[in-house]
């Protein structure tokens, strides 16, 4: 079978349960292998600073798609089955726009649109790439290793005090991640009061984190690596009333890999977990790993 993913998202599990995809989206880069594969669209959103990325993807989406895909390469690989998205087409190629491209296919693949806005979807989705690609009884596996990781964490954080947190999505204008975070702030010990499992993404006024005063907060702007938060730390820490947040005067402030953990409903949802557990409760979890950085010491940095 021909498989052709459109999301990061569907490829990690394609991946995770042992299906090699032949083309995949530009943004697909876990595990690192599916880099050489060939890409089947690109994006038309560029931009510096978060603010101009922010405001290109408004304008383009109002001019039609952030994405293009490439027909000549969907082609050239005869897919049997392309798994897209149903979600956002703002974060990966999306199912309709899959659908307007068929008519220029030779072949008449499949296509399934998948969708997450909370834990439960994940488990569902990779249920459902499990039946498509006859990897049934590795998706069951897989799911029961899933949740035993997060038994164990709730584990270890019942009884504890429950701080504030706060994950920003975006930086400028800031925006509080939604979907499935809550239930992950909740799982690793803290409490979210910004949005509820399943909720869209929010933007925020700088005045509503500043009444909110998480007593931790993760920088995790969607598809940013860490180095690429740090870099853009301005965009947080030059905002009026910064350092009279509870997290800064703490030092709890963190950057994270927002397109490894967070903004993808793929398996490392449940590695974001562990990661906020030992953000929020470090006495109980030790330091966060190594590719989680503190970004309330990046100022002198």
């Amino acid at each position: 079978m021909n498989v052709v993913s459109t999301s990061p998202s569907g490829t990690e599990i394609l991946c995770a349960l042992g299906v090699e995809p032949v083309a995949v989206s530009h943004a697909c880069d876990h595990p690192p292998r599916v880099r050489e594969l060939p890409s089947i669209d690109f994006s038309r959103v560029r931009g510096d600073s978060s603010a101009e990325r922010h405001d290109q993807v408004r304008a383009v989406s109002a001019e039609g798609r952030v994405y293009r895909l490439d027909v000549e390469t969907l082609r050239s690989v005869e897919p049997d089955l392309i798994l897209s998205q149903a979600v956002c087409g703002v974060c990966a190629v999306d199912t309709t726009l899959v659908e307007e491209v068929l008519s220029d296919l030779d072949a008449e693949p499949d296509v399934v649109g998948l969708r997450a806005n909370t834990l439960e979807d994940l488990f569902s989705c990779i249920e459902r790439v499990g039946e498509v690609t006859d990897r049934e009884e590795r998706a069951t596996e897989l799911i029961v290793k899933l949740r035993e990781r997060l038994d164990a964490i709730e584990t270890r954080v019942e009884g504890r005090d429950r701080p504030r947190v706060a994950i920003l999505e975006w930086l400028d204008p800031p925006i509080a991640a939604g979907n499935w975070v809550p239930q992950l702030v909740e799982i690793a010990g803290g409490q979210y009061g910004l949005a509820s499992p399943g909720d869209r993404t929010v933007e925020l006024d700088w005045r509503q984190v500043r009444e909110y005063d998480p007593e931790v907060l993760v920088a995790a702007p969607c598809g940013y690596d860490v180095e690429t938060t740090l870099a853009r730390r301005e965009e947080l820490i030059d905002r009026e009333g910064w350092e009279e947040l509870a997290a800064a005067r703490e030092k709890r402030v963190y950057a994270m890999d927002g397109a490894s953990y967070l903004n993808r409903w793929s398996p490392r949802l449940i590695d974001a977990a562990e990661r906020l557990a030992a953000c929020i409760h470090r006495d109980e979890f030790g330091p966060p790993p190594s590719d989680v950085a503190k970004l309330s010491s990046a100022r002198s940095a």
